[in-house]
C-alpha cells in the first residue's frame, strides 16, 4: 500500500480551483480565501510568497509552494509590493476597495491576468477542503513548504499546465488527479528530509513490526483489531509489540486505532450520504449507538451534528426506539 496515495484520500481535490495567472510588474495578490490547502508553481518568471506568519520566499520557474490554511498570505513580484488584489472565500477576486475582477482580468479558459504573455506566469491550485484524515497530516505541515525546481523530479507541473488550455470532457477530473499528484510529489519528498515532523505514523512505516501493523488498521478499519491480534499478526509478542508502537508512533495501539477510525468516519460523514449505521459498519462499529459514543468522547459532536454542521444531506435512516445515534 502506498501511505500518500491511501492516506490522502481525504486531500483529494474534487473540482478543486485551478487558475494560471499572468501578470507584469508591479503586481500583488493578498489571498484571504481560508481554504485549507493551496498549492502555486511558478511557469515564468518569478515571484515572492509572504506569509503572515514569516519571512518572504522567492519562487522560480519550476518552484512549488504548499501553503496550509487558513491564515492569509501575500503572493507578489517583490516582498514590498503593495496589494492590489484581495482573494476571498469561494475564490471571489476585488480589488482593495471591492471592486470585483473576476471578469474584468479574464483571459479565456482558465486564465487570469493583465495580457497572456505577462512576464510572471503562476499555478495555483486550492483545495476546498482537507477532510479529517487529510487535516492530521496537514498539520505535520508548517504554514509554507517549497519544494525548489532541482530537489526532485516533477513532471506533473508541465502536465498540469498543458491540460489548463484544454476543455474537453471529463477535464475537470484530470486536472483534479494532476494536482493530487503535485501535492504528494511534494509531501513525499518534503517528509523525506531529515528533521521534517512527519505524524509519528508516517514515521514507523519504515519499521517491519509498527509499520506492517499501522497498514493492517489503514487497510480494514473495519476489523475487530487489539493489541493481542497486531501482535500476532507482525510476528512478536503482545508486551513487545505494544512498547515498540507506542514509542514509534506516540501513541498506545488501541489509540491509534480508534483515532483513524473516527477521522474515517468523520470523512464520510461529510463527504458521503451514507447512514450512520452505514458509516459505523465500514470503520469497525458494532452499532451507530456505539460510534456516536465514541465519536463525541473523542471530537464533542455526534456523527449526526457533525453531518449537519458540514451541510451533508443524510440518507434516511431507520432504527428501533431507542437506538442508534444521538446527540
Amino acid at each position: 500500500m502506498d501511505v500518500l496515495a491511501d492516506i490522502l484520500r481525504g486531500l483529494r481535490a474534487r473540482d478543486a480551483f485551478l487558475l494560471r495567472t499572468v501578470l507584469d510588474p508591479p503586481w500583488s495578490i493578498r489571498v484571504c480565501d481560508a481554504a485549507p490547502l493551496s498549492v502555486t508553481t511558478v511557469v515564468r518568471g518569478g515571484a515572492w510568497v509572504v506569509p503572515d506568519s514569516g519571512g518572504p520566499v522567492p519562487l522560480g520557474p519550476g518552484d512549488v509552494a504548499v501553503l496550509r490554511g487558513p491564515d492569509p498570505y501575500t503572493v507578489a513580484d517583490a516582498p514590498d509590493t503593495p496589494p492590489q488584489v484581495v482573494i476571498h472565500p469561494d475564490q471571489r477576486c476585488t480589488t482593495l476597495d471591492g471592486r470585483d475582477l473576476s471578469t474584468v482580468m479574464a483571459l479565456g479558459l482558465r486564465t487570469w491576468g493583465t495580457r497572456p504573455d505577462a512576464a510572471a506566469a503562476l499555478l495555483t491550485g486550492t483545495y476546498a477542503s482537507s477532510g479529517a484524515v487529510g487535516a492530521g497530516l496537514l498539520a505535520a505541515l508548517p504554514p509554507l513548504v517549497v519544494l525548489r525546481a532541482d530537489d526532485g523530479d516533477l513532471p506533473v507541473v508541465a502536465l498540469l499546465a498543458g491540460e489548463l488550455d484544454r476543455d474537453e470532457p471529463g477535464q475537470e477530473a484530470v486536472l483534479d488527479r494532476l494536482l493530487d499528484l503535485l501535492v504528494i510529489a511534494v509531501l513525499r519528498t518534503w517528509f523525506a528530509r531529515p528533521g521534517a515532523r512527519a505524524p509519528g505514523w508516517y514515521r514507523a512505516y519504515p519499521d517491519p513490526v509498527v509499520g506492517r501493523a499501522v497498514r493492517l488498521v489503514q487497510h480494514d478499519p473495519a476489523y475487530p483489531w487489539t493489541v493481542a491480534e497486531l501482535a500476532a499478526a507482525t510476528g512478536t509478542s503482545r508486551a513487545a509489540f505494544a512498547r515498540r508502537f507506542t514509542a514509534l508512533v506516540g501513541e498506545p495501539p488501541m489509540a491509534f486505532v480508534t483515532g483513524w477510525r473516527l477521522a474515517l468516519a468523520a470523512e464520510l460523514l461529510h463527504d458521503t450520504e451514507l447512514t450512520v449505521t452505514a458509516v459505523a459498519r465500514r470503520v469497525g462499529y458494532g452499532s451507530p449507538f456505539a460510534l456516536s459514543a465514541a465519536f463525541k468522547r473523542v471530537r464533542g459532536v455526534s456523527p449526526r451534528a457533525h453531518r449537519v454542521a458540514a451541510g451533508t444531506p443524510a440518507a434516511t435512516e431507520i432504527t428501533p426506539r431507542g437506538v442508534g445515534d444521538r446527540r
